[in-house]
């Protein structure tokens, strides 16, 4: 990794809009799942994962999510369960209530909290298989209340074996039973807009490659949908205290998720520096993945080398990383100044697959420097709100006058006129009877 002080550092992002080729083809998979539903739904499934399904071979069978438990280590089985146990635990103290308020005059005023109907949730397929990320779509929205809740996934996440068995037990072990075997942008369009076999949803949830991520933002304002994920991101601060071997660890952790995942070093220690340089290239050549990761660190991996952690403070909060690690000789102390920042993990046991499998947080983080205005998937995403308001007359009466003055200074006398004609109602008596 290349070493280099703050002054010289460049951020470079890759913002994934796709190439005009690229959005071309998923406007026309939307249009014609939208046009043709299944039967397109079909067509695009051959022509991109090479399997040939009929209609009732989209769905998964309750027969398919029974077996894949005898796919799968008992050890996988034990440890989704408990990070099931922890995800649950986290995300049921974001739950919101309904509320009320109601004022001395009569006026009720208040917020009704509802969950969305249908949520779809996209499991990916490629280079890898996440069953964590099962996890960290589906359990916020059952404590949110959704009712329905359906999974997509490509029919080869497995290779030739069909669906990935682990993404099946962990859907089963969440309790997803509405399940199809289709990827793609052609997923997300199905999901939007419906086909004869899947319903349409409220909601499209979960990480995609570039296909996924256009038709996401092609079919958002039919249906809402999470987010525009970029790639991963890690950014770690770390003083003279920290190991370099960890700290290497840690950046390769996400180097190896995509070519294009960032991971970056950010110290006032050229020792440290220098020390986690020659880790990376030395964990590199043992690490499975080697080639991704390589070309990662190469092409968005940095050392940043500052003059003291406060001016690494303003470096991480002009990053605005999806994952941040604070190493550090007090990474309490620092927390505060962290203004930008997806998921904050604290001290040299806090190493980042912590929060990606087990300790409860969400995963699903916002990317590409979002962090500034964005926030992790939680319980809010899967939840609507309806303002109630009950004005009494007492209110009314006290605060016509003002609210006519605010619509004709709009040049809304219709809004006015409303108003107006309470007011000269109650002024004659309360009862007009129709009267002129």
């Amino acid at each position: 990794m290349k070493i280099q002080s703050s002054k010289e550092f460049k951020l470079q992002r890759e913002v994934e809009y796709g190439t005009p080729e690229q959005n071309k083809a998923v406007r026309e998979i939307v249009a014609d799942i939208k046009r043709e539903g299944d039967a397109a739904l079909l067509r695009y499934t051959e022509r991109f994962d090479g399997a040939v399904l009929t209609p009732a071979q989209l769905r998964v069978t309750p027969e398919e999510l029974e077996a894949a438990y005898g796919r799968v280590e008992e050890s996988f089985v034990t440890a989704i369960r408990a990070a099931a146990v922890n995800i649950r635990a986290f995300h049921a103290r974001q739950k919101r209530n309904s509320w009320m308020d109601l004022q001395p005059d009569g006026t009720i005023l208040g917020q009704i909290i509802r969950p969305l109907k249908r949520v779809g949730v996209y499991v990916p397929g490629g280079k890898a298989a996440y069953p964590s990320s099962v996890l960290m779509n589906v359990i916020p929205a059952q404590i949110a209340g959704v009712p329905e809740i359906v999974m997509v996934t490509p029919p080869s996440t497995g290779g030739s074996e069909g669906i990935d068995p682990y993404i099946l037990v962990a859907a089963a072990e969440a309790g997803v039973h509405e399940i199809y075997r289709v990827g793609g942008a052609q997923a997300i369009a199905a999901l939007a807009f419906g086909t004869e076999s899947i319903v349409p949803v409220d909601k499209i949830c979960g990480p995609g490659n570039i296909y996924v991520a256009l038709a996401k933002r092609e079919v958002y304002g039919a249906v809402d949908i999470d987010s525009i994920a970029g790639p991963s991101e890690i950014v770690v601060l770390a003083d003279d205290t920290a190991e370099a071997a960890y700290i290497a660890a840690d950046l390769l952790s996400q180097a190896e998720h995509d070519e294009m995942a960032s991971a970056i070093l950010v110290t006032p220690s050229q020792r440290l520096a220098e020390a986690v340089a020659a880790e990376v290239e030395r964990q590199l050549k043992a690490l499975p993945r080697e080639q991704i990761a390589r070309a990662s660190v190469e092409n968005y991996g940095a050392i940043i080398v500052v003059d003291s952690l406060e001016e690494g403070i303003s470096v991480v909060n002009r990053l605005a990383p999806e994952h941040l690690e604070i190493v550090v000789k007090d990474p309490m102390g620092l927390t505060g100044a962290i203004e930008n920042a997806g998921a904050i993990f604290l001290g040299p046991y806090s190493s980042e697959p912590v929060g990606d499998y087990f300790a409860g947080p969400n995963h699903i983080i916002p990317t590409n420097g979002t962090a500034r205005f964005s926030s992790p998937v939680d319980v809010d995403d899967f939840i609507k709100k309806s303002s109630l308001i009950y004005y009494s007359k007492e209110a009314l009466l006290r605060d016509g006058a003002a609210i006519m003055e605010l619509a004709r200074r709009e040049g809304l006398e219709g809004h006015a006129r409303a108003i107006e004609i309470r007011l000269t109602n109650e002024a004659k008596g309360g009862d007009t009877n129709g009267e002129q």
